[in-house]
């Protein structure tokens, strides 16, 4: 299992714009229309990266605990589906729905989103505030598959409630490690 750190993009960087079909709805959903009032938690993952199996159910706890907050949650996949598979679009749909993922699940087919972001790994997790400025990017917590450290959410949980407190983050602010994501040739 690779590990692959974030590429930590720029804080105060301003989310890049898209529109990608969700694969729950099947319909297309821009981030206009997907923010939140209060802020934004993008998140790039994929069905099949152990790091991201770990971490499912605390993705689907955050996005229950801080949606009712005013903040917005968006998944992506970017991963080429034609060499893996297991991470095309009619998965994604039927990962989704098992995961009772309550957030979209958006398919980047064509790797742009995952580019203009930056990401590196999956997960890859960016908090956006109301401006959609960059105000976190990192990990979930310090748990990875196999450590023992349990899956908290602190860290980005921490950043989210800065953001909705109007408070500065001063924690440090850790790469997230996962796989890498599967570019296409």
């Amino acid at each position: 299992m690779a590990r692959t750190p974030s590429n930590m993009l720029p804080l105060g960087n301003t989310a890049p714009s898209f529109s990608l079909i969700d694969t729950i709805s099947n319909n297309e959903l821009s981030l206009k229309n997907g923010k939140g009032d209060k802020g934004t938690v993008i998140m790039f993952i994929c069905n099949h990266c152990p790091f991201v199996i770990h971490v499912n159910s605390e993705l689907v706890k955050l996005a229950h605990d801080y949606s009712k907050k005013g903040i917005g949650f968006i998944a992506i996949s970017s991963n080429d589906a034609i060499n893996y598979p297991q991470d095309g679009p009619e998965l994604m749909t039927i990962h989704a729905k098992a995961e009772h993922y309550p957030f979209p699940y958006l398919y980047d087919e064509d790797q742009s989103v995952a580019k203009a972001y930056d990401a590196a790994c999956t997960p890859d997790l960016y908090v956006f505030d109301s401006d959609l400025k960059l105000v976190y990017r990192g990990q979930l917590d310090d748990s990875r598959p196999g450590n023992g450290i349990p899956v908290t959410g602190k860290d980005i949980r921490h950043a989210v409630d800065c953001l909705i407190d109007e408070k500065e983050n001063l924690n440090p602010q850790k790469p997230s490690i996962g796989c890498n994501i599967k570019w296409k040739n």
